[in-house]
């Protein structure tokens, strides 16, 4: 996600919760995780201890819920990761705490202007995908505006796939616009070469009418991993709660999620929304 829209919306939903004073929690021994996959967290809520110089204390916490795996986002285009240029020092805090990372978020600004830095940090850190938050064409793009969009997005993902790296895609924004009574979304999949960008979903999009599981079912095989948190519909407007406390059927979505082609998922949620999340992900067997 965009570090502005992102920011807009998790503070919403409650991200500005202090978890400064959260001690590391005793290691949990996981049970029965979705797919059989890590449960993972995306580490933009928490930027604030990245930020301050405290991402080992970070890791700490994440590992002593339960999580398994991060997602970062690059510090050359995230303001409040720049402490985390340094890719191998990274991988070797996360690897002291048992955490993995094949995954990260990266603004299109650097896309466009540094890829080869971009990669060269992926690289270090480990990491295999290469994902933006929106293509950022605007809220009432044209047309043209999603086809130049979508052909310079292929062009950054087929240099991405010479460094042997997945380009994705998350939806956020632009994607979620419309043009001519069509989805900007839906026609990306179009657009968009299968063979160099997969997606990733936003689960807490279904406030807009995106439902996940409908959209693994439509476009089997195109996505690699999503962004979870649940989602009270009955709410006005709807808010975003803990996993398994809201209006998606987690069973649909990730049943669903394996012929997406789902490979990985994280919580995008506040520290406290986070533990709930993942003490409900340990119980949740597909």
């Amino acid at each position: 996600m965009t570090p502005l829209s992102r920011r807009s919306f998790l503070r919403r939903a409650g991200i500005g919760a202090a978890v400064a004073g959260l001690a590391p929690a005793t290691l949990m021994t996981l049970h029965a995780n979705p797919l059989g996959l890590p449960i993972g967290s995306q580490t933009w809520p928490h930027r604030a201890l990245i930020k301050g110089g405290r991402f080992a204390e970070l890791a700490a916490t994440l590992a002593g819920i339960g999580v398994q795996a991060v997602e970062m986002c690059s510090p050359l285009d995230y303001e409040d990761f720049a402490p985390l240029r340094d890719g191998k020092q990274v991988k070797k805090i996360l690897a002291d705490h048992g955490l993995a990372c094949v995954s990260a978020h990266f603004g299109m600004k650097e896309l466009r202007t540094r890829q080869a830095e971009s990669i060269a940090w992926a690289h270090d850190v480990g990491i295999t995908q290469i994902i933006t938050a929106t293509l950022g064409a605007g809220d009432k793009p044209t047309l043209d505006d999603v086809k130049r969009a979508a052909d310079e997005y292929n062009k950054i993902a087929a240099v991405t796939a010479k460094a042997g790296l997945q380009q994705g895609l998350h939806n956020e924004g632009f994607e979620l616009s419309e043009v001519g009574g069509r989805r900007t979304y839906d026609i990306l999949f179009e657009l968009l070469d299968p063979a160099l960008v997969k997606f990733q979903f936003q689960m807490s999009t279904i406030s807009r009418g995106f439902v996940a599981h409908e959209y693994f079912t439509k476009y089997q095989g195109r996505f690699f991993s999503m962004h979870v948190q649940d989602v009270d519909m009955k709410a006005t407007p709807p808010a975003q709660t803990s996993v398994g406390k809201g209006s998606i059927d987690w069973v649909k979505t990730f049943q669903a999620a394996k012929v997406g082609g789902v490979k990985n998922y994280f919580v995008e949620q506040n520290m406290e929304l986070t533990k709930q999340s993942v003490a409900y992900l340990k119980t949740l067997t597909v």
